[in-house]
């Protein structure tokens, strides 16, 4: 956790200070001499100078603690640690109330293995800027962020200098004034929420180590008040304000090592401190939220459910009847939406890659934008060629136009497929067009006309426009130049030669993303709802779809409306009836 702990003291001479500080250091990012194996210059350094001074500590990553923090009175530690033989402590035994470690002392370090994050504790923190923060929330938390009663958590801080949660407590003293000590544990962080969630965590195990040093700081009181009563010392003795001060000098800077008896006291507080930074660290992990499922995902994964299922009906119905003895279903004639683009790419000859090369090389603005009006509108497109890879991958294109549940696709077929069974159909050259379909303006027939009769595999794949002509054919009088919007912003796109392919892809996305939102609150509307058609007229208008193409906008609603996943449309209507039912209720 990217945070720091410290132990604040108000001492009645110097008021606010910081007597002990724990932080964690990153391991650096690593080389490529530190990946190759060769040892980092200067590590082997550094551990060796921390070998043999002071408290050397390592993380024990098979070590746990559930909900329980260090004792103080006990060395009991989730880190393992090693002393020196020639640790003085007799040295933390200072009489100096607002020093925790004397300069020449090392500090406390702690390694985890895991993670190879550093613990380091001493009195300051080692940076600077480190420094400033720390003294800020030291007095902050021992003079005007307080709780009622002077005891207990709060928090305060800002983006400039840092969110600090910190816990005020007393600790008792038979020398202080009023026969105890004013001390706080503050955790330092720049991350506010991460800080606020972690609220109950830092609260239910701070508690712990302030209840263990209050605990064995009253005993060494009782003991103390025992043997001498300081109160009744204090109402015989003279009060005079002239050497007040001076009396007050000798026990004002008592050490909390001197209070609790303990003289393992920082170490355990190290390894409380080092376990609270790496548990409070690692309780809390970022996760990547996708979101709900997109209306294409939802139709996939609806569409892929139905094939298995037909699959199994089959099987069982006919005694594992083989895929050739079986009439072909419906899903199965239309070939899966994911199953022809990946079959794509083992088809020989050129292949549509990009909706530009639509305009730029192949068909021309014109020709494009009535192509694509059908499209949109959901009429039949047929081609009609001698090449299906060429055929597969211009349905590829065309088909990331629409939701996938508005796409019903034959790739390639010996004869004519009604448009209720496909609005993508791919024939070859001899299949004649039925009359019926010719003349039916809800339809486009594009043929393919090879322009040199060398083989294709010898020419370039990727200049079409040398290889084929391309003839469209309608009997559609409605002129395609106003609308629909979708169609008039993605024009703009395509003509813009700033945008790379990638960006315009993503430009597609958004519009269809965009549109089918808006799909989503007709179909609530007018299906679910049941509003008459003045109030739809209004709805319209509020999602922009009236003006100028306002009959193609509709007509592309309805179109892009049976796309819908059946999954969102059962949970619409199920939510609908249940919020109709609980007024009754």
């Amino acid at each position: 956790m990217n945070a720091l702990v410290a132990l604040c003291h108000f001492c009645e001479l110097h008021g606010p200070r910081t007597l002990f500080c724990t932080e964690a250091l990153h391991p650096p990012s690593p080389s490529p001499s530190s990946q190759a194996g060769a040892p980092v210059p200067g590590d082997r350094d550094r551990d060796g100078d921390r070998e043999g001074e002071g408290l050397t500590m390592r993380a024990n990553s098979s070590a746990t603690q559930k909900g329980e923090m260090c004792d103080v009175s006990d060395t009991v530690s989730p880190l393992r640690y090693h002393l020196s033989q020639s640790t003085n402590f007799s040295l933390f035994l200072s009489s100096q109330g607002c020093r925790s470690l004397p300069a020449s002392h090392p500090g406390f370090v702690s390694i985890d293995d895991e993670t190879g994050i550093r613990f380091l504790s001493h009195q300051h923190p080692r940076q600077s800027q480190l420094f400033s923060v720390v003294r800020q929330a030291c007095v902050r938390s021992l003079s005007c962020e307080v709780c009622p009663g002077r005891e207990g958590p709060i928090f305060f801080g800002d983006e400039q200098h840092g969110f600090v949660f910190s816990h005020t407590f007393f600790i008792k003293d038979s020398l202080a004034r009023g026969f105890q000590r004013w001390y706080s544990i503050v955790m330092v962080a720049m991350d506010r929420i991460y800080l606020i969630n972690s609220w109950p965590f830092l609260l239910r195990h701070l508690r712990l180590t302030i209840q263990s040093l209050q605990s064995t700081a009253l005993k060494v009181f009782d003991n103390e008040q025992g043997v001498c009563p300081q109160r009744a010392v204090r109402m015989n003795s003279g009060f005079s304000p002239a050497v007040f001060p001076h009396q007050r000098s000798g026990n004002a800077a008592r050490s909390l090592t001197s209070l609790t008896q303990h003289q393992n006291l920082w170490a355990s507080l190290h390894s409380s401190f080092s376990w609270l930074l790496k548990a409070c660290g690692s309780r809390l992990t970022e996760k990547l939220l996708e979101g709900a499922p997109t209306e294409d995902t939802l139709v996939l994964i609806e569409r892929q459910t139905e094939q298995e299922e037909e699959m199994s009906c089959w099987e069982g119905a006919e005694g594992g009847t083989s895929k050739s003895q079986r009439p072909p279903s419906e899903s199965e004639l239309g070939h899966d939406f994911l199953s022809d683009d990946a079959k794509l790419d083992e088809l020989p000859g050129p292949k549509f890659r990009s909706l530009s090369r639509f305009v730029l090389q192949v068909l021309g603005a014109t020709e494009f934008r009535q192509l694509v009006w059908h499209v949109l509108m959901g009429n039949q497109v047929i081609w009609r060629g001698a090449d299906p890879g060429l055929i597969q991958s211009a349905f590829t294109v065309l088909k990331s136009l629409l939701p996938v549940g508005c796409v019903r696709s034959v790739p390639y077929s010996a004869q004519y497929e009604e448009a209720y069974k496909c609005n993508f159909l791919g024939l070859s050259p001899d299949v004649p067009i039925p009359t019926h379909v010719g003349s039916s303006e809800f339809s486009v027939l594009v043929d393919v006309s090879s322009e040199r009769s060398c083989q294709i595999s010898v020419l370039c794949e990727d200049d079409i426009s040398s290889l084929y002509q391309f003839t469209i054919s309608s009997a559609n009088t409605q002129p395609t130049d106003r609308g629909p919007t979708l169609l008039n912003k993605l024009e703009v796109a395509l003509s813009n030669e700033n945008l790379s392919v990638d960006v315009v892809s993503h430009c597609l996305l958004c519009l269809k993303e965009e549109w089918m939102n808006k799909v989503k609150v007709l179909f609530k509307f007018s299906k679910v709802d049941g509003r008459g058609r003045e109030d739809t007229q209004k709805v319209l208008a509020l999602l922009g779809a009236t003006g100028p193409g306002e009959e193609d906008n509709v007509r592309l609603l309805k179109f892009w409306m049976t796309g819908l996943s059946k999954t969102y449309k059962s949970h619409l209507m199920t939510a609908v009836r249940g919020g109709e039912r609980s007024p009754s209720q």
